[in-house]
């Protein structure tokens, strides 16, 4: 992405709104609220916050929460539906659906997946590289201004 599209104290406010909104993701957050932390309208705040980072803060709230279950799935210590409640969908087939769609197969799969993967008999423990890290190492891609 080029430069930034907002003043220093507007981009701050932003940076603010996705700090509230990364830490409470889990919970039903509010388009008023995000807004509200950011001192904008809802209209101004999602224009502004999509324009800045790359994504609508419902895209933003949506990655932290599947990035979250693929830790917790391929951690093994929870059941789908648990995994889908912890981190904030209330129904179970909503999130199967967008795991499904972002990750191109269903949570199952990817928990038996990621133990043939990763773990092999019990042992290992699991470390995650966040994607927008890997995003900004990797070369070949896009590289982030935030």
């Amino acid at each position: 992405m080029g430069g930034r599209t907002v003043d220093d104290a507007t981009f701050r406010r932003l940076i603010r709104a996705r700090d509230f909104i990364a830490s409470v993701h889990a919970g039903c957050i509010r388009l008023d609220d995000a807004a509200r932390a950011a001192c904008l309208s809802p209209f101004h705040f999602q224009r502004l916050f999509s324009r800045t980072f790359g994504e609508s803060p419902h895209d933003f709230v949506t990655r932290l929460r599947m990035e979250n279950a693929l830790r917790l799935l391929e951690e093994g210590g929870m059941s789908v539906t648990d995994v889908c409640m912890e981190i904030g969908y209330v129904s179970l087939g909503s999130f199967s659906t967008r795991f499904a769609a972002h990750m191109g197969q269903s949570p199952s799969e990817y928990r038996r997946n990621a133990r043939r993967w990763i773990a092999p008999v019990h042992g290992w423990p699991v470390f995650r590289i966040p994607g927008c890290f890997l995003s900004f190492w990797l070369p070949g891609t896009e590289r982030s201004q935030v």
